[in-house]
């Protein structure tokens, strides 16, 4: 069973919150993170994002730009921008985007449920990635960033934070993108302890939705820890790590899309030809066509989109890897046709996010950057969990959650 425990937050002042709050460190570019964070110096990038404030020739993973994550952090902390809550406490954390609302329930898991597989994941990660996070958390001292985990809905859980929400929330806000953002404070030990019971006893498993990479990372940080204190006791911060815990109900995944730099040799003709083995083709003209089911793709190239639709019998149902739309995608197209064999290695592949939308797509063709584009139907909740449960894993950028968990609005120190 799951462990997830209350913890003695940092959280910023009230009325603090809506400047410090951030996009996550990983889906903005050094640039583009200057540029949101330059007229703001409470902006929460420049803890997780410190590059911003040294020379843009530096290497962002050297130990300089760690030490300044950290020294920006605790300048917040020691000029009382952030505070530590007197009692462990649980946060909902809660997002709005399109009238739409999940709540979240913010709170510390066990490295040891991420090593026994109670919390599973469907991503390999990156070394690189993962040297990273660790470099930053060994340095700050801190889980700056929550990772993002879904838990089968539980009715008691829900009933609970039903009630918390009815109260008014610590942070009300709502984000440059439109994104509202609401957090509440569980701080009744009643309720605490209620909380940590029913993970405990009635929640098997939790699961990676998105932070692969600080999941192992705070893992990684935990182990090293435990092996340098000759005095370890189980008890200590370095077990644990923050997340904040949705019901599966409530998220939803949408399209995670890709862009192709050539065709491998090929003239448009010869790729057509080649794609016609394992998928019905339609042309459908230079209108934006989106996917409308599983197993049926778009693809733009040379001004126009096409609706691809794969054959039967060029998948395997039965397996809840291969069933999928980006498996077969890679091995009907990408490995095949265009020679890409290393999804995340390759320079000829990138990824867009469906937040974007189709016409990101179409303008990163038309650019002359990129010489054709695939749109794909995304992942239900339900096939991850089967993935996970299965001990799969999933093909490089399946998933793609939205709206992210903004940065900074509670932290979890390691001490």
């Amino acid at each position: 069973m799951a462990i997830v425990k209350p913890f003695r937050g940092f959280r910023p002042l009230k009325d603090k919150a809506k400047l410090i709050a951030s996009r996550p460190y990983d889906v903005l570019s050094s640039e583009e993170a200057r540029e949101s964070a330059k007229n703001n110096p409470l902006s929460f990038l420049h803890i997780i994002k410190p590059e911003i404030d040294l020379p843009e020739d530096i290497d962002v993973h050297s130990a300089t730009v760690y030490e300044k994550g950290k020294q920006n952090l605790l300048k917040l902390i020691n000029n009382g921008i952030y505070s530590q809550d007197k009692h462990a406490c649980y946060y909902v954390y809660a997002q709005t985007l399109n009238n739409k609302t999940q709540y979240g329930l913010v709170g510390c898991a066990h490295i040891d449920d991420y090593l026994n597989e109670i919390i599973k994941k469907h991503e390999l990660t990156r070394p690189d990635k993962e040297d990273d996070r660790v470099n930053h958390i060994n340095t700050t001292n801190f889980n700056a960033e929550p990772v993002f985990f879904a838990y089968p809905d539980n009715k008691k859980i829900n009933e609970i934070v039903a009630k918390i929400i009815r109260k008014e929330p610590e942070y009300d806000f709502v984000a440059e993108d439109e994104i509202g953002h609401h957090l509440w404070t569980i701080d009744d030990q009643n309720l605490v302890e209620k909380i940590e019971t029913i993970f405990r006893e009635e929640v098997p498993y939790t699961y990676v939705a998105d932070g692969h990479h600080r999941t192992a990372a705070a893992a990684r940080v935990g182990i090293e820890r435990r092996k340098n204190n000759p005095n370890h006791t189980g008890d200590e911060e370095y077990n644990y790590f923050m997340a904040v815990h949705f019901p599966s109900s409530q998220l939803n995944i949408i399209d995670y899309n890709r862009v192709i730099k050539d065709l491998n040799g090929l003239s448009i003709e010869e790729f057509i030809g080649k794609l016609g083995e394992s998928f019905t083709i339609q042309p459908i003209g230079p209108t934006i066509y989106k996917p409308q089911k599983l197993h049926e793709f778009s693809m733009y190239l040379e001004g126009n989109w096409f609706r691809l639709e794969a054959k039967y019998g060029t998948y395997n149902d039965c397996d809840p890897v291969e069933v999928l739309d980006v498996t077969i995608l890679t091995c009907k197209i990408l490995r095949p046709i265009l020679d890409i064999q290393d999804l995340r290695r390759s320079t000829r592949i990138d990824f867009v996010g469906g937040i974007r939308g189709l016409n990101e797509l179409k303008r990163r063709v038309d650019s002359g950057e990129m010489k054709a584009a695939f749109a794909l139907y995304p992942v239900s909740m339900e096939q991850l969990f089967k993935i996970a449960d299965n001990g799969s894993i999933m093909p490089p950028k399946t998933t793609w959650f939205e709206p992210k968990l903004r940065s900074g609005l509670v932290l979890h120190s390691l001490s």
